[in-house]
This record gives structure tokens, C-alpha cells and sequence, in this order.
């Protein structure tokens, strides 16, 4: 493989940062790495449960029916193995037979009606993996089709539009008079008007480690327990507070180290965490349940299908969009869980990052006889942004402008109004990151070379073609609308002996580095060296609800809540020293620890701390001012903020068998201050490669409702061997309601690839590709089909 080129960091493009030049900024190495390299780091399956049984799900497999029974081989010894069936949930204390996320409508176990194949119909658990999989081959599932006159299932997103599948939810969004524009349109020479049809697929998270949990019976007192592979503690606290009618107090959740998350382990621990408390409390015992792979794959969530329909007027003289109207259709699955906050976020980021006065877009979810599907990184943003992308694409095209200079010319900068009526008011990166990405690709040389080549290859009759292009993307950080306020997230920064503080928040580090941030926020909040700080492991009885480890809010919106909590600290150590000197309150400092600084930081630290163990700084998030959405009217802020991102791509591919080779990939995200450089550049390069594998080679193949390539030789991911050279940009431009600046980075990296590559695929090749992921086959129909853009007028 190339050598990495080193990272560039772009000091800052707008405004300044707070930052003093210590700890952030800094790439500290991480702190949970030493355990996580040497195999010290223990995940769910490691941890040493010498009382715990050995639990699993029996399934159905119809994906529409009814479960008839559920029958037990008597020639098999059940007295030595517990059972649970929704027959017997009121006995074990069930209130309701549902998951709480936004809903309680999926059930815990199947109540008789089969919505989907893969369904969990019962639950079985054994002192010995050995004995539980011999229960498992006598217990048989009875399963009936639903009558032919309920029709068939529905089984793909074309299924439930073409059926009039139920809706199982909807957000409009509204700006201007886009019809009025685009009735006119096609009579106005002045006018193009374009229809765009875009499609994409399942993706599957594919976590290094598959979902796993232990629960039981609370140990330490009433009431039930749970630990494991999670993003959301409280979710899942939430969830089983729920179904069992049982007070905050009596659910203990707690997060074991995880290996890899991407959204796939935000809603569903908590059917997995119900499952194992409930074969616990039959049990009388813990249960631990963790899924093989097989089963991890079939059975979880996965990224919504989408189908996005576009229909816009650019105006000929400068390629601006005067009108566009956007439809977008996600495949829910069979139950809602998290897809209304999916579409909802879909439909914010759907024109794009593009100025446009007359904007209609409309988005629903639709149900089909699938598992559900829920949260992926990026959470309704990638979909979208594959769509308006190719629609710029699209555009250039047929007006004859350079791609780059149609983004430059119509990205949003700060000053514009969003298609909510938000006006962007500070940290807008998008000329920075265009900029940065162009230059670093060397975009006009690289495509010059990309012609030079195909010309070439022409003449020669070779079947490489190379080909270069582009993408522009923004995506909002922290929670839609008013979710934060909702939330109220709050965090505590507690000092323990030897002052040593204690950092409580219920964030988790799935692999992001959350674990060393949060650390670098207080440390540098204090003045103090980062051995000085730690992070309490996330279990709802230690730890404040500071939110779930979700959209990009983690460093951005849980980083703040904890810097301010650790001034607060600050603050209560200061008053305590000048009490102790006979000093004004005051006298020694105004904010924070600052008194700490210098060469008197350690001293004066040691002195305040000392026998003040257990005195705690807190903070509860608070929106900036002036922020404010209309959740009924979709109008407003929908974000605090956004980060900004271009991707650049060169590709190759081979026009005899349809592959695609992406040999470069240069980046610029703007992420308003990198807390650790090195942690963010591993999001973005991770992100990026993930987003590779969606544009080119993740298919989900479905079957009669279910998942048939569920295994890691057949659903076909890049590894580092497929990895291209790739440079990262890291630019920098100040968001103040940030911790010293930033911004959140998780879920940009992912939207801009797939495009990107896509552009460059029609640079190589002349064929305009709308649909997700583009496999040699894809790629091949298009060339044989001679595919241009259609729809131009």
C-alpha cells in the first residue's frame, strides 16, 4: 500500500477557538488503546460470569402470517433448561410486551401476528452451551401464511410504493412556491428542467463485534440488571423500565467495552438486554445471549433502502437552482423504531448544501414485511446526499460547467437560508472545505491527466478508463429540531482522592475515542495533566443521563456539557482556597480554574483539592440563544450547526468487466476544532472507507423477506488491502458553542464518498449511474445500455 501522506491542518479558517495550547488540539494517544491492542480490554463475552446460563432466540421465518404455537419436544428433559414465550411474560413481570423507542409497538416476543421473518418467537437458555443447543433442536415453530386474500408480503420498498403500503411516518418541508416555479419552467427557455430517479440499498453495520448482552435479577437489590455491547445506556434503561413498570432506580444498565457500533447497536440492545433479562428471571441467575454472527446479521438493523425522486429548474445563465421538488421514500421495515427521526433528518439534508428560494420536499416511510431497519452513521443523510449530488452532476452536464464551479458558485455560505428558514450564522466551511479539496487533489492537473489517459487507452484499444470526480456535503451536528432540549443531557466532573477528577457522563466509546476526548475537554478546562482525569464506565447508576452516542453529539454537544461542568468544579475549588487564605470571593478567579495555571497549578491544585474527595461539578445542556425550531411546521433551526465536507475521487475502471478501482480520495471536513487531530482523522478515514464499501460492493441480497448473503463471506466489505492513498484535510472553522470550538465529525465522512465516486465513474466512462452500490454488473448494464442522463427538457 501507498504510504500515509501526513495530515494537514488548515488553524483556523474563521474566528479562534478557546484553547490555551495544551491538551487540545493535541493527539494524545488514546487512552483506551493499551487495553484494547494487548487484549487486556474486556467485551461482553469476556467478562466473567461463573453463575450466568447461556440464553438464545428461536425465530420465525414466515415474513407474514401468524405464529400458531410455539410446540416443545416432551421426549426432551425441560425441567433441566428455562423457556419464555409471550405466554409467559405477565408471570415474569411484564407490563407491556413492547420495545419503548419512540413506540412500544414491536414486541419483545411475537403475540401471534408475524409482521416479519426473523421475528423473535421464543427464548431459551441452558447452564451449558452444549445443553442449549440440544433444547434448540426440540423446540418447533408452528407458522401460518396469512390468506391470500391479505395479499402477499411486501418485500422490497418497489413492493410497498407500487401496493400502497401504510405509511408509518411522514415530514414535509416547504420554502417558497416551488410548483408555480416548476409549472413555468418547462415553457421558460430561460429554465432546464431535470428529473432525477436515485435508489439505494441496505447496508449492513458489520461491527467487529456482534451484539451481545448478560441480564438477570438485579444483584445489588431490587429489581433487574443488564450489561453489554450498547451505544445507549438509557435507551435501553428506558426500554426495560418500560415493559416491566419498574422505577429509574430499579434498572441498572451498564456498557461493556464494544467493539463497533455505527447505529447498529443504539435501539436494538434493548430487544437483546429484554431477552436476556427475561430468560434471567426465569432463570433465577444472569443469562447471557451473544448472537453469531449469522444470526447478528439476519435478524438487527440495518441502513433504510431509499428512493429519492427529483425534479428541479436550474437556471441556464449561471446553473442556479431557481425551483426543486424532492420526494423521498424510506423502506422502514415492519416496525417504526427509529425511522421517523431517519426520514426526518433525510428530508432536512435533502436539497443539499444549495441555495435555492422555492423548495418542496416531502419524505415517508413506508412499512414492508422486512426486520426493521434503524440507525447507521450518517441516519438518512448518506441517501440523500447521493441524490443531490448526482443532480449537481446532472446539471454541470448539461449546461456545459465545470463541476466544481457550479458547487462554488451555489453552495450555501454563511448569511443563506436553509429550506426551514434557517439562517446559517456561524462556522460555515463550505468555501473552506472546496477549496482545501481541490487544491490538495490538484483537481484541474488530475483531470486533465483523466482525459489524457481515456484517450490513450482509446487508441489503444485498453479497457481502463480513469476518471476524477467530486463532492459537496454538509450534514447537522447534535440532535434535529429541539431533541437536545428535549433531553436536557447533563453531565458531572467529580474529584476523587489524590485529586484526581472523575469525568460522569452516560457517552459511550464505541471506537470513536470518546474516552480520551471527554478527558482532554476537562483536563484542559482545569489545567491540569491528563493523568490527572478519568471517565466513570457508563452504567445508569453512576452516571447522568447525558444523551445517547448518536448524531455527532457526543464530542460537539456532551464535550461542552462536560467542559462546563468541569469550570463549574473549577469555580467551587477556587472559593474553597480563597475561603482557606481569608480571601474574597473571587480574588483568585473569575472562570473556571485559571488560578491553576502557571507555576503555581499543581500547588494550588493539591491545595484546594485536598479533602474535598467527592465534590462534584455539574452541567445541564442548554441550546444557544436565538436557536429555536417549530417541530409542527418543520421550520426553523434544525440544527445548531453543520459541519462541511468535499471529497474529491479518482477511479479506474475496466469497461470489459465493470469493475471500479477508486485509487485516491482527498478530504476536507470542517469540523470546527479537532479536540485530537489524530482521532478525527481516523473517524474521517474510517467513515470514508465504510462509505466506499456502500457505493461499490455492500449489497444486501434479500430472500423471502430475509437477509441471504448474512455472513462475512458473502456480504463483501473493503479491507485494508482495497483502502485507496487517501489525504486527509482536517479545517477548522470555530463553532463558540462548542468545547473550544468544535463541532461533531462522526457521521460527515460518510456522505460524500459514494457521489464523489460516482462523479468519477461518469468522468471515466460517460455513464450517469443512479443506483446504490455500484457492482461491476451495475456498471456493465450501463455501459451496454449506453446510459446517459435522462429526463433533461
Amino acid at each position: 500500500m501507498t504510504a500515509p501522506r501526513p495530515l494537514v491542518y488548515i488553524r483556523p479558517m474563521q474566528g479562534t477557538a478557546r484553547s490555551d495550547g495544551g491538551l487540545v488540539g493535541r493527539s494524545v494517544a488514546r487512552l483506551d488503546g493499551t487495553g484494547k491492542v494487548t487484549g487486556a480490554a474486556l467485551y461482553v463475552d469476556d467478562v466473567a460470569e461463573p453463575s450466568a446460563w447461556f440464553g438464545a432466540t428461536i425465530r420465525t421465518r414466515l415474513p407474514k402470517g401468524r405464529l400458531a404455537a410455539v410446540e416443545f419436544d416432551p421426549a426432551f428433559e425441560w425441567s433441566t433448561v428455562v423457556r419464555v414465550t409471550a405466554a409467559d411474560l405477565p408471570a415474569l413481570g411484564v407490563k407491556v410486551n413492547g420495545v419503548m423507542c419512540l413506540d412500544d409497538t414491536q414486541p419483545v416476543l411475537c403475540d401471534g401476528v408475524i409482521r416479519h421473518a426473523a421475528e423473535p418467537a421464543a427464548l431459551v437458555a441452558a447452564p451449558t452451551s452444549a445443553l442449549l443447543h440440544e433444547a434448540l433442536r426440540h423446540v418447533r415453530l408452528v407458522e401460518e401464511p396469512s390468506p391470500a386474500t391479505e395479499g402477499p408480503p411486501l418485500l422490497t420498498l418497489d413492493d410497498a410504493l407500487a401496493r400502497g403500503a401504510e405509511v408509518l411516518t411522514s415530514h414535509a418541508v416547504r420554502r417558497g412556491d416551488p410548483e408555480a416555479v416548476l409549472a413555468a419552467a418547462a415553457a421558460d427557455p430561460a429554465l432546464l428542467v431535470l428529473d432525477g430517479d436515485y435508489t439505494t440499498g441496505h447496508q449492513e453495520q458489520l461491527y467487529i463485534e456482534t451484539c451481545g448482552m448478560v441480564g438477570g435479577p438485579n444483584p445489588d437489590g431490587p429489581g433487574v440488571a443488564v450489561h453489554g455491547s450498547l451505544q445507549c445506556p438509557y435507551y435501553v434503561h428506558k426500554a426495560l423500565k418500560h415493559m416491566f413498570g419498574l422505577a429509574p432506580e430499579q434498572v441498572v444498565v451498564r456498557q461493556d467495552v464494544t467493539g463497533g457500533g455505527f447505529g447498529g447497536k443504539e435501539e436494538y440492545p434493548s430487544m437483546i438486554g429484554a431477552h436476556a433479562v427475561l430468560l434471567g428471571l426465569a432463570a433465577k441467575r444472569p443469562v447471557k445471549i451473544v448472537y453469531e454472527r449469522g444470526e447478528d446479521m439476519v435478524a438487527t438493523t440495518k441502513r433504510h433502502p431509499a428512493r429519492i425522486r427529483w425534479k428541479a429548474a436550474f437556471r441556464r445563465a449561471d446553473g442556479g437552482l431557481a425551483a426543486a421538488r424532492i420526494d423521498v421514500f424510506l423502506d422502514c421495515g415492519a416496525y417504526r423504531t427509529l425511522s421517523p427521526v431517519v426520514l426526518s433528518r433525510a428530508i432536512l439534508h435533502a436539497l443539499g448544501p444549495y441555495r435555492c428560494e422555492h423548495v418542496a420536499i416531502d419524505g415517508k416511510g413506508l412499512f414492508t414485511n422486512t426486520p426493521p431497519n434503524g440507525a447507521f452513521r450518517g441516519f438518512g443523510a448518506p441517501q440523500v446526499a447521493w441524490a443531490y449530488e448526482r443532480m449537481m452532476d446532472r446539471a454541470a452536464a448539461a449546461l456545459g460547467v465545470e463541476p466544481l464551479e457550479l458547487r462554488r458558485r451555489h453552495h450555501l455560505r454563511e448569511g443563506d437560508v436553509t429550506p426551514t428558514g434557517q439562517v446559517l450564522r456561524w462556522s460555515v466551511g463550505s468555501t473552506a472545505v472546496l477549496d482545501r479539496a481541490e487544491q490538495v487533489a490538484g483537481w484541474t492537473a488530475r483531470r486533465a491527466a483523466a482525459r489524457a489517459q481515456r484517450s490513450e487507452a482509446i487508441a489503444a484499444g485498453d479497457a481502463l478508463r480513469r476518471g476524477v470526480g467530486a463532492a459537496l456535503f454538509f450534514h447537522g451536528a447534535g440532535f434535529t429540531g429541539n431533541g437536545e432540549v428535549y433531553l436536557k443531557g447533563r453531565a458531572e466532573v467529580e474529584l476523587r482522592s489524590g485529586g484526581v477528577v472523575r469525568v460522569l457522563a452516560a457517552t459511550t466509546d464505541i471506537g470513536q475515542g470518546t474516552r480520551t476526548i471527554l478527558p482532554q475537554i476537562a483536563a484542559q478546562e482545569l489545567g491540569l495533566p491528563l493523568e490527572r482525569v478519568e471517565m466513570e464506565d457508563p452504567r445508569t447508576d453512576r452516571v447522568p443521563d447525558s444523551g445517547p452516542t448518536v448524531a455527532s453529539r457526543s464530542c460537539m454537544v456532551v464535550g461542552k456539557i462536560v467542559q462546563e461542568a468541569a469550570a463549574d468544579l473549577g469555580r467551587q475549588l477556587c472559593r474553597r482556597l480563597e475561603q482557606a487564605r481569608g480571601l474574597p470571593e473571587g480574588a483568585l478567579a473569575r472562570r473556571g480554574a485559571e488560578f491553576f495555571d502557571g507555576e503555581e497549578r499543581v500547588a494550588g491544585w493539591n491545595d484546594a483539592a485536598a479533602g474535598a474527595e467527592g465534590l462534584r461539578g455539574a452541567h445541564v445542556y442548554r441550546h444557544p440563544d436565538g436557536v429555536a425550531f417549530d417541530d409542527e411546521s418543520y421550520t426553523g433551526d434544525a440544527y445548531p450547526v453543520y459541519g462541511w465536507g468535499a471529497d474529491v475521487a479518482e477511479v479506474e475502471v475496466d469497461t470489459d468487466t465493470g469493475e471500479v478501482r477508486v485509487t485516491g480520495i482527498w478530504t476536507a471536513h470542517d469540523v470546527g476544532k479537532a479536540i485530537n487531530p489524530m482521532v478525527v482523522a481516523g473517524q474521517i478515514e474510517g467513515g470514508v472507507l465504510q462509505a466506499l464499501g456502500w457505493a461499490l460492493c455492500e449489497e444486501v441480497v434479500m430472500k423471502d423477506g430475509l437477509m441471504a448473503n448474512g455472513r462475512m463471506t458473502n456480504y463483501i466489505i473493503p479491507t485494508a488491502l482495497d483502502a485507496p492513498e487517501m489525504v486527509t484535510e482536517i479545517v477548522e472553522t470555530a463553532y463558540f458553542h462548542g468545547p473550544f470550538g468544535a463541532k461533531g465529525v462522526g457521521e460527515l465522512p460518510i456522505d460524500g464518498p459514494a457521489p464523489a465516486v460516482a462523479a468519477a465513474i461518469e468522468d471515466a466512462i460517460g455513464v450517469h449511474l443512479t443506483a446504490l452500490p455500484m457492482t461491476p454488473e451495475r456498471v456493465l448494464d450501463a455501459i451496454d445500455a449506453g446510459a446517459r442522463p435522462k429526463g433533461a427538457r
